[in-house]
């Protein structure tokens, strides 16, 4: 039989399959994966990403193609997440074998951009491995592991449309990248030492000098334009920096971290007077999990979590005479600990033997800085020294916030690790839909059919550079899921920014504004995700929300509906003598429990809280509440807190 009546008897008998897969599955390392699996079934045809996720047409028998189907459902690449897998017959074509093939463009984009992925097993080995052409190479990386959301210039995730598109591969890692059965197959960030970005040691504009037994011999510290100083091994000289009680900015993956001994009292306390973070807990990065067990009381959840791929900073609780400063989280029992989740992070921690307090590059109620003069220019007074690198950050991402509560994980701060992986909903938006969030933890919200997209936590929107990030962080995710809003949502307190932004942005759009009660949100969500169908009885206890009535709410009672509420019950209100300065003053509610309690005759002599405050303030805020002039009138439960506390 001559070979084209073989090739037309082989295709008589072969069918066709276009396979379509949403969710997580570019950046991911799926593309191999459906490469490997094909060739291990026999099966022909190609595949590429597009904007809707992966798309494959098969070729092969039919019981070669049941098998692939089956296989792509049950198995996939470890940080790959599949949200839905469509199987339909096409016409069946005589290909040679399995390629995959340039990405597809759409005009809508329907997939999400992988999140930010710590570095893997595989490549910490190489790291390590002074045989290895990657060793102590800091931004090693692999299909498995490595930055994503926060290179990505636009979607499909490809290298052209990140920051890594201005550094050209070596031949070394070109064959890599070209290589389907190379781990490091179509690897966007891939690089080595050779071609790829480096770092390097700066000084703060501030001009700030570094003692001369932490600077490599023959270099002296520079005043500004402050150009890389001369030293072939930044990461050991910043280590040995930090190990003698110095204070670093770090430029990771979402942006800088501010680090420092988390051993020395004298370390933190300097970092904490300089970031004018007085009280907040700071977060403590250690090497592995032996050293935080070492910190804390970790139980199975625990470790799951902090040796999880999105790496949260995890609040545990503390181990009595733990080896840490006790300035890290006074007057509290737990410690928010992370483990290292960059290339980076691993050699730092090496050089400086010991645990680091990593915390937001930023002053108190600023945006984490990750623009590199930036940077430079708002911490040069808190650091003493820069860890930089050449490679730019897209979108800045602080890292994430989570908790083991009833066994479970509870994120409490979305941010690096799962931004911007969709949540699934139920019922599904009728329309494209955009939700702002508070003026508080600020974190805002794209959803449209079964997705919810939640952006990286934003934070107060108190600042006006906070502002400026809120908003370029809804454009950036807009424009990367190509989503047009078609109504917003937004708080019903008229005052804060984020409602002020949503009636312009509905006003710009044309579309309608839906504003929801504070406490109502909160039972909602919690309904959402729990998938609670409703009437729930739901107990908000939180400090400052908008009533219905006016008044400001915190301590309710509600039976919650997803679209309605009724209010059932709530806490007595105390009066906030001067408003907002009440809450910064807490004495203020101290005295206005006291004399609704116990009427003017309150007895305040023999309690020590009010022997520091002037009498005459006193007398102030006695006639505030007595004429009702500035006070108003709060329900929330923080609020109690606040007067309890004080």
């Amino acid at each position: 039989m001559s070979f084209a009546t073989h090739r037309e008897g082989e295709l008589s008998q072969a069918e066709g399959r276009r396979i379509t897969i949403a969710g997580t599955v570019q950046g991911v390392g799926f593309r191999p994966f459906v490469f490997r699996l094909a060739q291990e079934l026999g099966v022909r045809g190609r595949v590429r990403n597009d904007s809707g996720g992966v798309t494959i047409e098969a070729f092969g028998s039919a019981a070669a193609l049941d098998a692939f189907v089956a296989r792509l459902r049950a198995d996939r690449p470890p940080a790959a997440v599949v949200e839905d897998l469509r199987s339909a017959p096409i016409p069946a074509e005589p290909a040679a074998g399995f390629e995959i093939v340039e990405s597809a463009r759409a005009a809508e984009r329907r997939t999400a951009i992988p999140p930010d992925l710590a570095t893997c097993d595989d490549c910490l080995r190489e790291i390590r491995d002074p045989g290895d052409r990657r060793h102590g190479y800091p931004f090693t990386n692999c299909t498995s592991c490595g930055p994503r959301f926060t290179i990505a210039l636009g979607a499909p995730y490809d290298r052209p449309a990140t920051t890594m598109a201005r550094f050209t591969m070596c031949p070394s890692c070109a064959r890599e990248y070209e290589d389907p059965r190379d781990r490091r197959f179509h690897a966007q960030p891939n690089a080595c030492p050779a071609c790829g970005p480096r770092v390097s040691l700066r000084d703060p504009l501030h001009g700030g000098a570094l003692a001369p037994e932490v600077l490599p011999e023959g270099v002296e510290a520079r005043a500004p334009p402050n150009p890389p100083l001369a030293t072939s091994d930044p990461i050991t000289v910043v280590g040995r920096a930090l190990a003698q009680g110095r204070i670093a900015a770090v430029k990771g993956i979402g942006g800088y971290h501010l680090a420092c001994d988390a051993v020395s009292s004298a370390a933190v306390r300097l970092l904490r007077e300089r970031k004018r973070r007085e009280e907040k807990p700071l977060a403590v990065m250690v090497r592995d999990l032996d050293a935080a067990r070492a910190l804390a009381s970790l139980g199975p959840a625990e470790e799951r979590l902090l040796a999880s791929v999105e790496r949260p900073i995890v609040l545990c609780r503390r181990r009595e005479g733990a080896a840490l400063a006790p300035e890290i989280a006074p007057d509290s029992p737990l410690v928010g600990l992370l483990l290292p989740y960059a290339p980076l992070h691993h050699l730092l921690l090496a050089a400086a033997g010991r645990p680091l307090v990593m915390t937001s590059g930023n002053l108190s109620e600023e945006p984490i800085a990750f623009e590199d003069e930036d940077a430079l220019h708002r911490l040069g007074g808190i650091a003493d020294l820069f860890l930089v690198h050449d490679r730019p950050i897209a979108s800045r991402c602080d890292d994430s916030v989570a908790r083991v509560v009833a066994g479970k994980p509870l994120v409490m701060r979305r941010a690096r690790g799962f931004v911007p992986r969709p949540v699934r909903v139920s019922p599904r938006f009728r329309r494209p839909a955009l939700a702002v969030g508070a003026q508080l933890k600020n974190t805002f919200c794209l959803a449209r059919g079964e997705e919810a997209t939640l952006g990286p936590h934003v934070g107060d929107l108190d600042g006006l550079e906070t502002y400026e990030a809120f908003e370029a962080a809804v454009a950036r995710l807009e424009e990367f899921l190509s989503l047009r809003p078609e109504v917003v949502a937004c708080d019903l307190h008229p005052l804060y920014l984020s409602t002020r932004y949503a009636k312009e942005r509905a006003a710009a759009l044309g579309a309608p504004l839906v504003q929801v009660q504070h406490h109502h949100a909160h039972a909602a969500s919690a309904m959402a995700e729990h998938h609670l169908e409703g009437p729930v009885l739901a107990l908000a206890w939180d400090g400052t929300g908008l009533g219905t009535d006016g008044a400001a709410w915190g301590g309710e009672l509600l039976l919650a509906e997803r679209g309605r509420f009724e209010r059932l019950a709530t806490f007595r209100p105390v009066a906030l003598a001067g408003g907002d300065r009440a809450i910064r003053e807490p004495w203020r509610i101290a005295l206005a429990a006291l004399l609704d309690a116990f009427g003017p005759g309150a007895p305040l002599d023999g309690i020590p809280l009010f022997r520091s405050v002037d009498a005459k303030e006193q007398d102030v805020v006695r006639r505030m509440l007595a004429g009702g002039v500035n006070a108003p009138l709060a329900h929330g439960a923080g609020r109690a807190f606040d007067a309890a506390g004080a």
